[in-house]
C-alpha cells in the first residue's frame, strides 16, 4: 500500500543555482528509482534559518511530496545524511487531514500561478 509523504530539507546557502538544482533532481531520481510517485516540488528559496546550524544562518529550503512504501524514505533519509550539501531535513507520512490540506494548498497555488501568467 502506498503512503503520502512529505520530506523537507534544507540544503547549505554556499552553493550556485546549478549545484542546487543538480541536489534536488538527485533526491527526485532516488525517490522515482524506487517506485515513488511524486506528485508536488517547491522550491521556497533562501530562507533565513530559526538559529545557526554549522555556522550558517541561511539555506535552501526545498520540499517533495511522494506517494510510496514505507521502505523508500530509510533509502532516502540515509542520502541526506550521506550528501554534505543537506544541513537538515524532516520527512513525514502524511494522514487524511493533512493530506487533504496539502491538496487544497496545491490547488489554491495553481490558481495563484493562472493569474499571475
Amino acid at each position: 500500500m502506498l503512503n503520502h509523504y512529505e520530506t523537507v530539507f534544507i540544503l547549505t546557502p554556499v552553493l550556485s543555482d546549478a549545484q542546487m538544482k543538480e541536489a534536488v533532481e538527485k533526491f527526485k531520481t532516488i525517490l522515482t528509482e524506487n517506485g515513488a510517485t511524486i506528485t508536488n516540488e517547491e522550491n521556497w528559496g533562501l530562507r533565513k534559518l530559526a538559529y545557526p546550524i554549522q555556522k550558517k544562518s541561511t539555506g535552501f529550503y526545498n520540499l517533495l511530496q511522494f506517494d510510496a512504501e514505507s521502505t523508500i524514505v530509510d533509502k532516502l533519509e540515509t542520502m541526506y545524511r550521506r550528501d554534505e550539501r543537506v544541513i537538515r531535513f524532516l520527512t513525514f507520512r502524511l494522514d487524511k487531514f493533512a493530506y487533504e490540506y496539502a491538496e487544497k494548498r496545491k490547488g489554491i497555488k495553481a490558481k495563484e500561478q493562472v493569474k499571475e501568467a
